[in-house]
């Protein structure tokens, strides 16, 4: 949180992994929030809730109480999206759509929105038009991100396809052409700018669709995890906007 505020950025996306974390070392969550006041930064959403698309029926009132845990932990903190992660492989649209609906019914008493991401190297749900398939039926909205537009062997001009609406935030970086799409993972992704997906297009995009949300750097690589927290985000911080500003 400090360094985020420190290099410039007006907001950070948080993960349950370091929430829970902080926590169990004896932390509150009252902390965190007193953090995120002092520093000025807004909570787009916070990442992620898991497990919960094809889980066995028998199992769903459990899960059911975790996400509306989740949500209580993303309205404390001032999230206005709780990340909903899809199975990694092969699940039925329309139960699962229907579960989508419930937690989206139990988000709206707290004031929070489960948003359904489509990850580019699941089997299934994995572009922009897998999310559109749930979102059709359940409503809510999903995530992009370029890396999983590529992954997943979508089309940048998909986004046309969603209004701003359905768009809950957008996480922000590039992908390299020099390794096999079906290859890549996570920690493939670059910096915006230093890829070759076209991110100029994909803002254009996001305007067009009415978009008026967040651009949120997302990156996973050890080689940045290496250095200076501080000069690693004054520079995820000026290429995202060389790139936006193109």
């Amino acid at each position: 949180i400090e360094v985020a505020a420190e290099a410039g950025f007006q907001g950070i996306e948080l993960w349950f992994a370091d929430t829970d974390a902080y926590v169990a070392g004896g932390g509150r969550i009252s902390d965190i929030g007193r953090a995120l006041h002092d520093s000025g930064l807004e909570v787009p959403t916070m990442i992620y809730f898991s497990d919960w698309f094809d889980c066995a029926e028998g199992d769903w009132s459990r899960v059911k109480d975790v996400a509306e845990r989740r949500l209580c932990e993303c309205a404390a903190l001032g999230a206005a999206y709780l990340i909903c992660s899809p199975p990694c492989g092969r699940a039925d649209l329309v139960p699962g759509a229907r579960r989508y609906a419930e937690l989206i019914e139990l988000g709206k008493s707290i004031g929070v929105t489960p948003a359904f991401e489509f990850l580019g190297f699941v089997e299934q749900y994995r572009t922009i038009e897998s999310a559109l398939s749930v979102l059709e039926l359940a409503g809510g909205a999903t995530i992009l991100d370029p890396f999983h537009i590529f992954r997943g062997g979508g089309n940048v001009e998909s986004i046309a396809k969603l209004r701003g609406d359905q768009i809950a935030v957008s996480h922000f970086n590039d992908s390299v052409s020099s390794k096999p799409r079906e290859e890549q993972h996570d920690g493939d992704r670059v910096m915006p700018g230093d890829g070759s997906f076209d991110l100029v297009r994909y803002c254009e995009l996001l305007r067009e669709s009415g978009y008026t949300g967040w651009l949120s750097l997302e990156l996973f690589r050890e080689d940045l995890w290496a250095r200076d927290p501080l000069e690693v985000a004054h520079m995820g911080l000026r290429k995202m906007r060389e790139v936006a500003e193109r």
